[in-house]
């Protein structure tokens, strides 16, 4: 650990290697593993739109049917691009068809509908905003915007509120919880926290997502399961950051995935990785993620917390995370651990992180609104994590409470991280705990004051300078 330079930090910092803007073809090539070239959906020369099926751009007319009249007569046609032009769009649920491209034109605002009853079904379940399952070449595409109301699903906790803020949302009505200290848009909301992800891909092949603007979710943002074969590029994901269980982009148990130039500012992960499941291991598997930015958000690239299905072969190269809470989160815990390996991390330039650059923890407990934490000893046998073989190069981090946190479980330590050229500057340097052969190779740890390293339970650690 050394002290604060600033005339040697500046010289430190400028030593990084820049990157030239990449295309993802240049990406996939230079993958560390042999990353398959994803399949983007290519669509039939039919454009029908919504305005020809009674779609009304007022913002109070709901265009549910009209929207849904205009995919079947797409797909009627063998498939094309539905074209919203624009203007304010009032909606109900989309149900998404194969070979059809969901063009949002520059201009237009899709805006779901505040009222609940309007996202259930006639079988009684709630419905997604837009959804589409065991579907074929499907796209969102153009300049507009898609909001999803989600300030009248989600509750708020007053600790991440300012006074107005608080103030603001009292006067909305709603209900109080927990002391006071969680608000509800309604009681049914605060008896059963029951609320959908804004864009739900499940069971889909060649999945696009392009150029359009996602904001405001109920839930999750972006949530393609169990998908094969998608590209999410040019994407603007938006949340405020008070937004509860409001993760921007979450990849979960899918196959061959490219993330390219998207810009991200949630409140909850960034980026993320999920994987669930115990058949077809790995379930998440091959993901590229490139040229990105994270601004605010729990963790500007996160795995977990569930990763029971497993995960190989992940690079994240050319990304900047400025203001997130964590630069790197990888968290996991018995109950809903599997084995995250062979996971590739370079070129990553981060400022202002609120704790820690990099954030390994097995302990993670996921604490919905109203709920509490349980005892680490109660926590699940099964399902252990392991997590080992991340490789993590070229990082350079101006500015965290830590620079580096490691926790493993006692008797299943993580493992194999190798960091080269990093350089962070921090307030508290690094914490070790139940973790295993751990490199740092020109590496650089510069903090406030001199530290020691916190060891607890390590073997084979390579210590930074």
């Amino acid at each position: 650990m050394k002290k604060l330079l600033l005339p040697i930090l500046a010289l430190l910092f400028c030593s990084a290697t820049i990157a030239k803007e990449k295309t993802v073809e240049e990406y996939t090539a230079e993958a560390p593993f042999k990353m398959p070239t994803v399949v983007v959906p290519a669509f039939p020369d039919n454009e029908l739109n919504v305005l020809d099926f009674g779609a009304v751009p007022d913002g109070r007319f709901l265009n549910t049917e009209a929207f849904s009249k205009t995919i079947a007569a797409c797909v009627a046609k063998g498939g094309g691009k539905v074209v919203v032009p624009a203007g304010l769009w009032l909606t109900g649920p989309i149900e998404m068809k194969s070979n059809v491209n969901l063009h949002v034109e520059r201009g237009a605002l899709i805006l779901f509908s505040r009222s609940a009853k309007d996202f259930v079904g006639a079988d009684g379940k709630l419905r997604f905003p837009i959804s589409g399952e065991k579907l074929k070449n499907i796209a969102i595409t153009g300049g507009g915007i898609i909001d999803g109301s989600g300030e009248v699903w989600r509750p708020v906790k007053k600790m991440k509120t300012t006074d107005n803020q608080w103030k603001s949302l009292l006067k909305q009505g709603g209900v109080l919880t927990d002391r006071e200290s969680i608000w509800w848009p309604t009681e049914e909301q605060s008896k059963k926290d029951s609320r959908p992800n804004l864009v739900n891909f499940k069971n889909c092949e060649n999945v696009l997502v392009e150029d359009i603007t996602l904001r405001s979710s109920p839930k999750f943002v972006l949530y393609p399961n169990s998908c094969s074969h998608v590209t999410i590029r040019n994407v603007n994901v938006y949340n405020e950051w008070w937004a509860q269980n409001g993760d921007g982009i979450d990849i979960s148990a899918c196959k061959n995935v490219v993330v390219y130039k998207c810009n991200v500012s949630v409140g909850d992960d960034g980026i993320c990785m999920k994987s669930s499941g115990d058949n077809n291991k790995p379930n998440l598997e091959n993901v590229l993620i490139a040229a990105c930015n994270v601004y605010h958000a729990h963790g500007g690239f996160v795995i977990g917390s569930n990763t029971n299905g497993d995960m190989n072969n992940i690079y994240v190269v050319d990304c900047n995370f400025v203001g997130s809470d964590i630069g790197v989160r990888v968290k996991s815990n018995g109950g809903r651990g599997g084995e995250v390996k062979n996971v590739y991390i370079k070129n990553i330039f981060m400022a202002n992180i609120v704790e820690e650059a990099f954030h390994f923890d097995t302990y993670y407990q996921n604490v919905p609104a109203g709920a509490t934490r349980v005892e680490e000893s109660a926590l699940p046998t099964d399902k252990i994590p392991e997590l080992h073989h991340f490789y993590i190069s070229n990082i350079r981090c101006n500015g965290a409470k830590a620079a580096v946190a490691i926790t493993g479980l006692p008797n299943h330590p993580v493992r194999h991280i190798f960091f080269d050229d990093v350089i962070i500057l921090a307030k508290e340097g690094v914490t070790l705990k139940n973790a295993e052969d751990i490199y740092f190779k020109n590496t650089k740890i510069i903090t406030e004051k001199e530290a020691a390293p916190v060891l607890e339970n390590t073997k084979n650690i390579n210590l930074p300078e």
